[in-house]
């Protein structure tokens, strides 16, 4: 038999985890480097998780390496958005209308150590922790890690994120590669609620929790163990922001005037303020993603994205998919698969980042906009009467993994002007002009 061609993945995370599986599957054998430790033996967190959701998209990439169903065992469905307003009293507004259209969410630490203990499991893939890449040379073709190590390669893959090795190397030695990042003027940090008593969620399980206060926001996640992950996002520097909270007395005050409800059932504010990092949300974008066919740039390390439309993770995962359609196995034509990809993905995680950005500003301010909640249900309602015609743009995205983002962004563009035209001068769905709106769909 002859020798399998070996891939050298950077980057245990989500994304390199699931790729090495998928590589392997298509006859690879795959050596996988972690720069940190084996966060199934050491506690690696520090406060800086965001829980994740899982979509279809995600999902659709899971099946592939037929890990759906285990995912969905530690994951939580969530029907749609719980807002909390200022005096406590609490809206409930649907991601979708069919009993299928939710989104589940999964702990980042519990979903990645199934992936390292599903990619070990196989046999033909190796992960090497705490080494850190340190550089590549595109012309020899060879890695460098920090214990000085050099490992000759025919292929390698950035899976390594945000701030990736790899992608370093390449904006280093590759001529006419395009780069660009931005930094929201908000960061985060993660806090806590746990089970009450007898180990029950203290807030209704199947909402992501919602407290939009126009510049900032706090969200809630559900866990299987009945806890919620809290993140506050908020202001790096202002007279509301993480500059102003000097004291966790300065913390606790502003729960109590901003938060309350919030407040009342985060007993550890005070500690978790003062211990747990304020983390910073970045958008990259870059190209190419390759380097003719021997490197490629994937996931994060080509095209992160801020976490406002629960779609970081998915697009990763659909990157995967999308290789893995690509790939024919062990015979291929590398220079062609990376070309390909990178065309058939640079526009669409463009797209989402986007809209991931837009979709900050939705959370945070208007979706507590009665006009923005009425658009919502007439959008719904558009969906019922003309289903070949109209499907909101969170549904084309959460639900719809079929929908490339590219697409889904400029349909949602053309049906935001709709919406506004039909909703100018009413106050519930039963007022809109359905002739009027027919006449719209059909002309855009």
């Amino acid at each position: 038999m002859s020798k399998k061609q070996t891939i050298h993945v950077l980057g245990s995370g989500l994304v390199g985890s699931l790729l090495s599986i998928i590589l392997a599957q298509k006859g690879f054998q795959v050596e996988l480097y972690e720069a940190r430790p084996d966060m199934r033996r050491a506690d690696i967190s520090g406060g800086r998780s965001i829980n994740l959701v899982v979509t279809d998209r995600g999902l659709n990439a899971l099946d592939r390496a037929g890990l759906r169903d285990k995912v969905m065992e530690i994951a939580t469905p969530m029907k749609g958005r719980m807002l909390h307003d200022i005096k406590g009293e609490t809206t409930f507004v649907p991601y979708g209308q069919k009993d299928n259209e939710v989104i589940n969410a999964v702990s980042r630490g519990d979903l990645n150590c199934l992936l390292m203990d599903e990619a070990e499991a196989r046999g033909d893939i190796n992960i090497h922790f705490e080494k850190r890449c340190t550089g590549y040379d595109i012309k020899t073709k060879m890695l460098s890690f920090n214990d000085s190590e050099h490992v000759q390669t025919d292929i390698v893959m950035g899976a390594d994120g945000a701030f990736s090795a790899l992608r370093k190397a390449m904006l280093d030695q590759v001529m006419n590669f395009d780069y660009a990042q931005s930094f929201l003027d908000s960061g985060y940090k993660e806090l806590v609620i746990p089970a009450g008593e007898n180990g029950a969620f203290l807030m209704d399980d199947a909402s992501l929790h919602i407290w939009p206060r126009g510049q900032y926001m706090l969200i809630a996640i559900p866990n299987i163990d009945c806890s919620f992950t809290c993140t506050l996002f908020f202001p790096f520097e202002g007279e509301e922001s993480f500059a102003a909270l000097k004291t966790t007395e300065d913390a606790a005050a502003f729960f109590k005037k901003t938060f309350p409800d919030a407040l009342e059932i985060i007993p550890t504010l005070a500690e978790e303020f003062a211990n747990n990092p304020v983390g910073s949300l970045v958008t990259v974008k870059c190209n190419p993603w390759h380097v003719d066919g021997q490197a490629l740039l994937i996931g994060d390390a080509a095209h992160a994205i801020v976490p406002f439309f629960g779609q970081g993770m998915n697009c990763g995962f659909e990157d995967c998919r999308v290789l893995d359609d690509l790939l024919s196995g062990p015979d291929a034509d590398w220079e062609a698969v990376f070309a390909a990809f990178n065309q058939e993905r640079k526009a669409n995680t463009d797209a989402i980042a986007d809209m991931a950005i837009e979709n900050y500003t939705e959370m945070r301010a208007t979706t507590a906009d009665p006009k923005f909640q009425l658009k919502k249900r007439v959008g719904f309602e558009l969906e019922k009467r003309f289903p070949d015609r109209f499907i909101p743009r969170y549904s084309m995205v959460m639900f719809h993994p079929d929908m490339p983002y590219a697409e889904a962004k400029r349909l949602s563009e053309m049906q935001n002007e709709i919406l506004n035209q039909l909703c100018v001068n009413i106050t519930q769905p039963e007022d809109v002009d359905w002739t009027e709106a027919e006449r719209l769909l059909v002309r855009k």
